[in-house]
């Protein structure tokens, strides 16, 4: 029989250890000839991400040993770091060329080639990271590897310039800078990597410069390409200051496929047969079985809903041409399926299975598609569906689960009204243990979870840094406030000029409806978040009542410093559409950042930061520490060195989590079971 006891002091079987050892997912899915290849991270091996193969006899291995780290640093975010040709018929097996995060340079390696080692096919820089590339094609048949490439000119982490390049594959460059071609003009500040077409004579790429972001805005391009091998003057097909182009690629027939929100919707557009659809043509809504009209693009599927997302990470896919003209896409609103879609007659049919959702990871191969993807039961694994059957399996990184699921929360979907009645979308996770109760007359403690971006979204997936607290008695509320993708451009573009207010109030309108309908304890509600949710935590803590405690992850705090050479390139004038024109509204700027108020802030927080964080600086915690000093306020500041902006390491993560509960514990008068190093908390 289930003992009664308070909530926050049940014993649970899902430790910090446990909830570290399970952090992360894997990503970059992709096939080398038969075989799925993946990176995966290895949070007990200092973090880095290991490259991972499936053998035709579903062995998983892995590609490279430690401390190989496959991982691009461009734009801070990275990209796709791998790319591998199986070269049929060679008894050498395939030939990978990957980015190690250590140097960041290019190499080689034969992993089926006894005692092969990789070789590095790019220098090494004087300035800045390195030289960095990402988003990777080996075209072997020309003897090159076609990518971004991403180099600093000066001290400034804005003095970057970025290019569709080609690395020669015999390690020419090796030593030699002038040895990487440049094959675009540089013209635009970001770009993404090349897509050349299969009889060999196009390419296409996307391109955006500041002050947009990709979801904001950005231009498809598309160039012939010369018996040299270098490229035509590029023309624009689609794209725009209002209108974001996510990905391209080229189906078996030749023909042009691109992901862009025209509509309001990022849906699924086939271009003219001749791949010059003109720039300013209308968007095409009609049906799919319509002709396109004076040469415009075609849509596929015009549904509302979501074919694409944020390109945080270049190389990201969200659909993949099979040869039979199908295409696999992954779709959804606030979630996200995998279809199959037939371009002919816009159906789609969507894989069966648990999975409820799908990573911008997708691959296809004859009819195999591989994907990645997960369940509220079940983490991201690597899942493969063969289009013939209609089966979808397990083929990587297998879910198996650690305790007995029945200790998982049981998340809720629900949509809250707030501020003018707007629809607010979360995840409610009650706390949940199969062998404990709470008394009748307690209602449970709520931790508001703000997501990164914030141009991001919480999928609805299992989770057991969540279920570290639902099971010990701790609510968790994963709020998608105005500003998160996955509800169409509309929704996203609610936090335009609003960064700070709007994702504060959905928040705390959250938190407060679960207060009011009896579902959380008023006295008793927290929030925490990382990155941009860290500024939400922060801001909230700054602006409202609604909160006892909050915890604040590597945060943007201060404005003003952050974006005047305080982060990387390609956020560095993200507030000029998230607070608005520094040139039109500067006061905006202090007025928000949380750093600048302080004073405001009463009540007790965590703020933890990584000393290698070059997005959001330890100097942005360090100045509202310095403003925080003596003040009384309950605090505490972990600073962990070896981590940048994202905890990876399973010691770190331990630290963090233990952290967080006896914050929670003390503020809630909570008495955790089992123990928890005590947090010693400074005024």
């Amino acid at each position: 029989m289930a003992q009664t006891k308070p909530y926050g002091s049940w014993l649970s079987p899902i430790d910090a250890a446990l909830a570290a050892a399970h952090d992360g997912s894997p990503a970059f899915v992709g096939f080398v000839g038969d075989e799925a290849w993946w990176t995966e991270p290895r949070p007990t091996e200092g973090g880095r991400r290991a490259l991972v193969r499936r053998r035709p006899d579903g062995r998983e291995e892995s590609v490279l040993p430690a401390p190989w780290d496959v991982r691009s640093r461009v734009i801070e975010y990275g990209g796709l770091p791998w790319a591998a040709d199986a070269r049929a018929g060679d008894a050498r097996g395939p030939l990978l060329v990957f980015a190690d995060y250590a140097d960041q340079r290019l190499y080689a390696y034969e992993p089926d080639v006894p005692e092969s080692e990789p070789r590095p096919l790019t220098p090494l820089s004087a300035i800045g990271g390195g030289l960095r590339f990402a988003d990777l094609r080996l075209h072997g048949d020309r003897g090159e590897v076609w990518c971004v490439l991403e180099e600093f000119t000066g001290e400034r982490p804005t003095d970057v310039r970025r290019v569709v390049a080609a690395v020669p594959l015999d390690g020419s460059a090796a030593d030699d800078r002038p040895a990487v071609r440049e094959l675009s003009d540089g013209r635009h500040r970001f770009v993404t990597g090349p897509r050349l077409a299969p009889d060999g004579t196009r390419v296409a790429w996307i391109a955006w410069d500041h002050p947009r972001m990709p979801w904001d805005g950005t231009e498809l391009l598309v160039a012939d390409v010369r018996g040299d091998g270098t490229f035509d003057t590029p023309r624009v097909l689609a794209g725009g200051p209002e209108e974001s182009v996510v990905q391209a690629e080229w189906d078996r027939q030749g023909r042009l496929l691109f992901v862009s929100d025209r509509t309001g919707w990022w849906n699924l557009y086939r271009a003219a047969p001749d791949g010059a659809a003109p720039h300013s043509a209308a968007p095409h809504s009609a049906a799919p079985d319509s002709a396109a009209p004076d040469g415009t693009a075609l849509a596929l599927c015009p549904r509302e809903e979501e074919f694409g997302g944020p390109l945080w990470q270049l190389g990201l896919s969200w659909f993949a041409p099979l040869d039979s003209g199908l295409i696999a896409v992954v779709h959804g609103t606030g979630a996200t399926a995998l279809g199959i879609l037939d371009p002919e007659t816009g159906e789609v049919v969507d894989a069966a299975g648990p999975w409820s959702e799908w990573s911008a990871s997708l691959a296809a191969h004859g009819t195999r598609v591989a994907g990645i993807a997960a369940s509220p039961r079940s983490a991201y694994e690597v899942v493969e569906l063969d289009t013939r059957t209609g089966r979808a399996r397990v083929i990587g990184a297998a879910h198996d689960d650690p305790v007995d699921p029945t200790y998982y929360p049981e998340p809720q979907i629900r949509t809250f009204l707030g501020p003018e009645g707007r629809e607010i979308h979360a995840h409610i996770y009650p706390p949940h243990h199969p062998g404990h109760l709470a008394p009748g007359d307690e209602l449970p403690p709520y931790v508001v979870w703000a997501h990164g971006g914030p141009t991001g979204r919480a999928p609805l997936v299992l989770d057991l840094a969540i279920a570290y607290f639902t099971s010990r008695g701790i609510g968790v509320a994963e709020v998608n406030y105005g500003g998160s993708t996955g509800y169409g451009r509309a929704y996203r573009n609610r936090l335009r000029e609003q960064w700070g207010v709007v994702d504060v109030d959905d928040c705390a309108a959250v938190a407060l409806a679960l207060a009011d309908e009896g579902t959380a304890d008023r006295a008793r509600l927290a929030i925490r978040g990382g990155s941009a949710g860290g500024w939400t935590s922060a801001a909230s803590l700054a602006t409202t009542d609604v909160y006892a405690c909050g915890t604040i992850l590597y945060p943007v705090l201060d404005l003003d410093s952050w974006r005047d050479g305080g982060t990387h390139d390609f956020e560095s004038q993200y507030p000029e559409t998230l607070i608005g024109p520094y040139a039109e509204v500067p006061s905006r700027y202090e007025e928000r950042s949380p750093a600048r108020h302080a004073d405001r802030i009463t009540a007790p927080f965590l703020l933890l930061q990584g000393l290698d964080d070059v997005i959001c600086p330890p100097a942005q915690c360090e100045l509202l520490l310095e403003r925080m000093e003596r003040r009384g306020v309950p605090h505490a500041y972990i600073a962990f060195e070896g981590e940048g902006h994202g905890f990876r390491r399973a010691e770190t993560v331990i630290r963090v989590l233990e952290a967080e509960l006896s914050l929670y514990a003390q503020v809630f008068r909570l008495d955790p079971a089992g123990g928890t190093p005590t947090l010693e908390l400074a005024k």
